[in-house]
């Protein structure tokens, strides 16, 4: 039903299904579409925060089955989000509760203005979207970090908010395990999908500061990975010895780690997943000062 794609760090290189993100993106709008017609999740000014983000959702899930099916080239990957923040800048200019501003530590209170709506949102939609996406490969990477993300946006929410995001990350819960055992893959329906509710979420629940803080590694990994296809013109890839990988450079968060360092699939992932755990954790207090 589903295309296999090989598993490129298991001996053998078994055939996994891949694009099985796809249920994620139904599960998701399907369950948003109920918190909606029960009445929930209704805005200040009767715009709805469930629809908003279900559309939005449904938009990364399309993008990222464009990619599994065309393979996109990435310079149009990285401005296709910016349709999805429509309905994001639709929600914050009818919303009399938005702030249109951040407060950083050190630097203090930022003011945007009419920006955050039409310079700020896109941004956010773009680069979480796309960074997230950039960060894979791994079986577990892909669904861990995000998880991770959202784990700490939904402890900062308030309740109408989390309400939004239950159901679906009790489902991505449950793809991850499943990823992590190797025995699918979410592919670029499920990680544009899940970027697209990570940036989402967070405009919808007015999380900017704590955003910014728990994306750093996607953002780090990005700008290596970046960097070394601009300036390099490779990319980064590791080797396989049959138990352990190992990169002789240093062109992402992955093979950064892995540098000269051999390490087992799944020690790698764990490195990188307490990297966000730390992030998210400092996000998390960073929102009460």
């Amino acid at each position: 039903m589903f295309p296999r794609t090989p598993d490129q760090h298991k001996v053998g290189k078994p055939l996994i299904p891949n694009g099985i993100g796809v249920f994620y993106v139904l599960f998701t709008t399907v369950y948003l579409f109920l918190v909606y017609f029960l009445g929930g999740n209704q805005g200040p000014n009767g715009v709805s925060a469930s629809l908003t983000l279900a559309v939005c959702i449904l938009f990364g899930g399309f993008m990222g089955l464009l990619d599994d099916w065309m393979d996109l080239k990435w310079r149009y990957k990285a401005f296709m989000p910016l349709i999805a923040a429509l309905p994001l800048i639709y929600f914050a200019i009818d919303n009399p509760l938005a702030r249109t501003s951040i407060s950083l530590p050190i630097i203090g209170l930022i003011q945007f203005g009419a920006a955050y709506y039409f310079i700020i949102i896109p941004l956010i939609v773009m680069i979480v979207t796309n960074t997230v996406n950039q960060l894979g490969g791994l079986n577990g990477l892909e669904t861990v970090c995000p998880a991770i993300v959202l784990l700490g946006l939904l402890s900062l929410s308030s309740l109408s908010s989390q309400i939004l995001l239950i159901g679906p990350l009790v489902l991505w819960l449950m793809l991850l395990v499943l990823n992590v055992q190797g025995k699918i893959f979410v592919g670029n329906t499920g990680s544009f999908a899940i970027g697209m509710t990570v940036a989402s979420f967070a405009v919808i629940s007015d999380l900017k500061l704590s955003l910014l803080i728990s994306i750093l590694p996607y953002v780090f990994n990005s700008v290596l990975i970046l960097l070394s296809i601009l300036i390099l013109k490779k990319r980064a890839s590791l080797s396989f010895d049959g138990k352990r990988l190992l990169s002789d450079h240093r062109r992402s968060l992955v093979t950064l780690i892995a540098y000269r360092k051999p390490l087992t699939e799944r020690k790698l992932v764990a490195i990188i997943s307490l990297i966000f755990v730390v992030f998210s954790v400092i996000a998390v207090f960073a929102n009460f000062f």
